[in-house]
């Protein structure tokens, strides 16, 4: 768990996965082999099995959860659905919600025509970005967060080397690696970004 301030806590649940705790406001990403809990808004990147996974956010979801997802996505689920697209900027009980594009560059698991998407959550005045999993993308340049969760284990993402390269640009005041420790990465390559990247790095253990 990393503190961000008095009011937000971030939990890295392991792989792309994690909890932000805000207030006592849970807003989940991408739940990926999670404990039962009870979320208040659920926000999904893309609809493959390790980012969309029904059993997890039906272990997390409430009558009042409210999940926000891609049309693709949206269409598995059940529940509060608000459908989003790359660019919209909506506000969902207080938090501000910002979907910025995610895909890959030179290579086919995350095409950017499936317009699939990062969030860029407002919560107390940080602006807490999760990139999905996406390559170094130009538009990532253009972003103003002050927390980057950034994938960096490689195959499907951009690697430890790319992403500290292109948070470098990014220069938010905090990254946290994931998408290593399961199916693709290790912690190496969290501490190759760490080596990298030019601000403050936080590299969390996976725990709910």
């Amino acid at each position: 768990m990393f503190e961000v301030t008095q009011k937000i806590k971030i939990y890295w649940l392991g792989h792309a996965s994690f909890k932000l705790d805000a207030d006592g406001k849970l807003i989940y990403f991408d739940p990926w082999r999670v404990k039962k809990d009870k979320a208040n808004l659920i926000l999904i990147t893309h609809s493959h099995f390790d980012h969309l996974s029904l059993d997890d956010v039906r272990r997390i979801q409430t009558k009042d959860t409210v999940i926000v997802a891609t049309r693709d996505s949206a269409s598995k689920l059940s529940g509060d659905v608000r459908i989003i697209s790359s660019g919209d900027n909506i506000e969902i009980e207080g938090v501000g919600i910002e979907t910025v594009p995610s895909y890959n560059i030179g290579k086919n698991y995350h095409p950017k025509t499936s317009g699939w998407v990062g969030y860029i959550v407002t919560v107390d005045g940080m602006r807490i970005y999760h990139a999905g999993d996406t390559d170094a993308i130009e538009e990532m340049k253009k972003l103003s967060v002050d927390i980057a969760l950034l994938p960096v284990g490689g195959t499907y993402t951009m690697t430890a080397d790319e992403a500290a390269e292109i948070a470098n640009v990014l220069r938010p005041k905090i990254a946290i690696p994931m998408h290593w420790g399961s199916i693709v990465g290790s912690e190496s390559d969290a501490q190759r970004f760490r080596d990298l990247f030019e601000g403050k790095t936080v590299i969390l253990k996976p725990g709910n």
